[in-house]
């Protein structure tokens, strides 16, 4: 779809490396729970002189192909960092633009998703969103959620510090009401009271787009994620990519603080 568009230096030098390389991940461990920050859709399409709607609308594309791969790869868990609680702050109409184009995924995708036992699943604040999101997001829920593949969270109306403050009033709130002891707060405990309730912290954090920064996503959860960063705008990310960022993952040293 985007093949004949043309790219940047970094990103030529950095498919030309994953080309020359031949990367076999079947062998290693796959991460259990991927968490990606979709970035550069924007960017993507200034490039090409193109609204930054198109760059969104490209970036479904991409969406849809990653998706397929994590289920195929046995994945348990892939996180997709959509919609910030910062990023009410763009333009309207382009705010506008990526509420239509949630609506027009989950219609279009979910009857496959289904069929190929992907769960929907939707982390942070969805209140605020449309009220035909937040029925959209229900439905593709409802219909899913008796799958047993992958969990695909997207992350909308979300944001990492908000998350962090809504637990913390949630924990005071019970501590009042006699439902729960100060003493019994800890990690597990505070894991409970996250969006993330039930979900395990992300193995691998990808971001591409050549950011290197988390944008208050996942706060809590990264503390011992693997992190893998790309100039590969997200419009433009293949599962090339994702296999790349997998086998980096797994040779990597993890240690979790400990001493091998």
């Amino acid at each position: 779809m985007v093949s004949f568009f043309k790219k940047n230096d970094k990103d030529k030098i950095e498919e030309k490396d994953i080309k020359e390389n031949n990367i076999d991940i079947t062998k290693g461990n796959i991460p259990s729970h991927i968490a990606i920050i979709m970035d550069g859709n924007g960017r993507w399409a200034k490039e090409r002189n193109l609204p930054r709607y198109m760059g969104h609308k490209a970036g479904v594309e991409t969406i849809r192909e990653i998706v397929k791969e994590c289920s195929k790869l046995g994945v348990k868990y892939l996180t997709l960092y959509a919609f910030s609680t910062e990023n009410w702050k763009r333009p309207k109409d382009e705010v506008s633009a990526l509420m239509k184009l949630l609506v027009q995924y989950l219609r279009k995708e979910v009857k496959e998703l289904y069929e190929n036992n992907v769960i929907v699943n939707t982390i942070g604040d969805i209140e605020r969103l449309p009220d035909l999101c937040v029925k959209e997001l229900q439905s593709a829920y409802d219909k899913t959620k008796d799958n047993t593949g992958l969990t695909l969270n997207l992350a909308l109306n979300y944001g990492g510090r908000d998350e962090i403050i809504t637990a913390v009033k949630n924990i005071y709130k019970d501590i009042k009401e006699g439902k729960l002891k100060e003493e019994e707060i800890n990690n597990d405990t505070m894991s409970n009271y996250l969006y993330t309730k039930g979900i395990e912290d992300p193995d691998l954090i990808i971001r591409p787009s050549g950011e290197q920064r988390l944008s208050n996503f996942l706060l809590w959860q990264c503390a011992y994620s693997e992190f893998w960063y790309s100039h590969i705008k997200w419009p433009d990310f293949r599962k090339e990519h994702l296999h790349k960022a997998i086998y980096d993952y797994q040779n990597r040293d993890r240690r979790f603080g400990a001493v091998k």
